[in-house]
């Protein structure tokens, strides 16, 4: 019976109850009973038959200890079960236990009330909870939404088992407090003084008070906090929830201020600045900053956010004004004389796939190191149609020749002593040799784009002016400033002017009053007008293909010209910006699309405008990017997909704001 117990009953338990002490206590009984025995064997025989009794109910009382602890464990396995199955039932989150087909077996009441039905036994996980389909068959959770409430769904795939917990509350805190994050913003009148010109005090105070009522009313629309800095420049303090409004309004007071002094000779138009989503208010101060220099530098009339990562920009739809003082050239032409100065010696680098605007204020550039005896060079790996004339003009100079090297040899050039000049491009990813700019931290870029979202941001010395036609309209001011008595040779003067003149179509776009100064200066230096016209005419065989790009052309939203060619046939990238150049010359057409097959393998595509649309968005929602009148992008696929994107983007631009100004 003993060992029956032993058996069944824990260790600890049989141990305590007749464990070794009872062994030796009968031991010592039994002993003593046989002592007794050997000197009065009556007494010994008593002795025995109560050792016997002893015995005999410790078997009794193990009996009835084995009974009363098996009925108090059972009825305590009972309780235990009861309250489990109580608790499960009650819990405070769902418990979910599904098949390998994703089919519900089992669920707890948590789960009935969830959905306000009594059973989903036998029903799909994927049509109870589609966000399940998110997970991926690994450990995680997922969030999905049933009425007005959020749940959180844990999954157990080992155990095929979900929990479901309510985070409501947890989840309209954590929106809330995204929501109230601090974002900030500069307002500028980036025209005030172009606008005022010629103004009296009457009359600029007037519309200044116009202006200042309209962003005024703006901010109170939007229940924004509004500061005035100074005569042409606020600031705006509010939230992550209102700022997300605004983008969806899309700044509507950029267009309300220029409409409102369009009877002025130049309308007012201002540029904003918003960041939000930074680790610190000195952080989103400085984000602020930046993006409004991004506004400024993409030509003005328009809003650049920062929020997190993510850049945007609204509105664009006025071409930069041109700044009448030659200040800021004088200025910026001085600085570069102090870094060319200092440096061993300068690389200039274009863009990938140079063309005449490139080159020429290359030469430019390295005519300015030359002045002040420096060595100077400028990259190029290849030779491309665009540039060929001039590169053969430019070659019967021997001098000039020698200063063209290849990216490995200006690898080898290059130290932390060496001036970089960047010019006709502000991005890292679209110059012939990337590398260089990691090689020294003294880098200059020269450029006339509109500022896009990625930019060389160790550059120390920039000058971007989207509203001048050319980087050699740029690199010939700064000559006129950088040295006292500038003597340009007749190769050198022509080359920028044929710079001038390809970007500007023979004077005939984006040209100012400043562009004329520039070639004139160049003319003075004996620049050959009769020279650039042959660099210009055109081959006949490329004539005739540029007709049959054409021939493809469509007209959509009833002044917009897309021209697709045939897939695998390839052109230059320069037959391709061609072709959109001479759509634009077509009756109504105002602006134009041409997509194609560059010789590299890529699908290219150049966009042109009259100035009523704002190519530059289009392409960069491709990629892409450029001017307001004159862009580009390349990328892979075929033509057709690159055509079928390009309409989907024009769709979307139509239905957000509208194509045309």
């Amino acid at each position: 019976m003993i060992t029956g117990a032993n058996e069944e009953m824990p260790k600890f338990l049989v141990k305590r109850w007749h464990g070794m002490h009872h062994l030796w206590g009968f031991v010592l009984m039994i002993s003593f009973t046989v002592t007794l025995a050997w000197y009065e064997w009556l007494l010994g025989l008593l002795g025995l038959v109560l050792t016997g009794a002893v015995g005999v109910y410790s078997v009794l009382a193990e009996r009835a200890f084995r009974r009363d602890l098996k009925m108090y464990l059972g009825t305590l396995s009972y309780r235990v079960k009861k309250a489990g199955s109580e608790v499960i039932s009650d819990l405070p989150f769902g418990i979910i236990l599904y098949n390998e087909d994703k089919m519900v077996e089992w669920h707890n009441a948590f789960v009935t009330n969830m959905l306000e039905r009594d059973s989903v036994v036998g029903e799909s996980l994927m049509e109870l909870f589609p966000t399940l389909s998110q997970a991926k068959d690994r450990e995680g959770t997922v969030e999905a939404t049933i009425g007005d409430l959020v749940y959180e769904l844990s999954f157990r795939f080992d155990e095929r088992l979900v929990y479901v917990r309510d985070i409501t509350q947890r989840w309209q805190l954590a929106k809330r407090y995204e929501d109230e994050k601090l974002a900030l913003g500069i307002v500028m009148m980036d025209n005030l003084e172009e606008v005022t010109q010629g103004m009296d005090d009457q009359q600029r105070s007037t519309l200044l008070s116009k202006a200042t009522t309209e962003i005024t009313e703006w901010a109170n629309k939007f229940h924004v906090y509004l500061k005035r800095l100074n005569s042409d420049r606020y600031l705006i303090i509010t939230d992550q929830k209102t700022l997300k409004q605004l983008e969806l309004s899309r700044f509507v007071i950029l267009d309300e201020v220029r409409e409102m002094t369009t009877e002025n000779k130049i309308p007012m138009t201002l540029s904003i600045g918003f960041a939000a989503g930074a680790e610190s208010i000195g952080e989103l101060g400085q984000w602020a900053q930046m993006s409004l220099d991004i506004a400024l530098g993409r030509g003005g009339d328009q809003a650049a956010v920062k929020c997190g990562q993510r850049q945007s920009f609204y509105g664009g739809k006025s071409n930069a004004v041109e700044k009448r003082t030659r200040v800021r050239a004088r200025v910026v032409a001085h600085a570069l004389r102090d870094l060319i100065r200092e440096s061993d010696n300068i690389i200039i680098m274009g863009h990938k796939m140079p063309d005449m605007d490139a080159i020429g204020a290359a030469v430019g550039v390295l005519k300015a190191a030359q002045l002040f005896n420096k060595e100077a060079y400028i990259v190029l790996e290849g030779i491309n149609p665009a540039i060929q004339k001039m590169m053969e003009m430019l070659k019967e100079d021997e001098r000039l020749v020698k200063r063209f090297i290849t990216p490995d040899q200006a690898m080898g050039l290059t130290d932390s002593g060496s001036l970089i000049v960047v010019v006709d491009t502000h991005k890292a990813s679209m110059v012939k040799e990337p590398k260089l700019l990691t090689q020294t931290e003294r880098i200059v870029v020269v450029d006339h784009h509109r500022r896009g979202e990625e930019f060389i941001a160790n550059s120390i010395l920039v000058y971007m002016e989207p509203y001048a036609s050319s980087t050699c309209e740029l690199v010939t001011e700064l000559l006129q400033y950088i040295h006292d008595r500038v003597m340009l040779d007749v190769r050198e003067s022509t080359a920028l002017l044929a710079g001038i003149t390809m970007d500007t179509k023979s004077f005939s776009l984006r040209t100012g009053s400043r562009t004329f100064e520039a070639a004139s200066f160049l003319r003075r230096n004996g620049a050959d007008s009769m020279l650039i016209q042959r660099m210009l005419k055109e081959d006949l065989a490329e004539y005739i293909k540029k007709a049959e790009m054409i021939k493809q052309a469509e007209i959509v939203y009833e002044h917009i010209a897309i021209a697709v060619t045939e897939q695998g046939r390839q052109y230059s990238q320069l037959l391709i910006a061609q072709s959109a150049d001479t759509l634009l010359n077509m009756t109504d057409v105002l602006a134009s699309f041409v997509i194609g097959e560059r010789q590299d393998g890529l699908i290219g595509i150049s966009a042109r405008s009259l100035g009523h649309m704002n190519v530059q968005v289009v392409m960069e929602r491709m990629g892409g990017g450029g001017h307001l009148t004159n862009a580009a992008s390349q990328m892979e696929g075929t033509v057709a997909e690159v055509a079928q994107r390009l309409k989907q983007v024009l769709q979307d631009i139509e239905e957000e704001e509208g194509l045309f100004e």
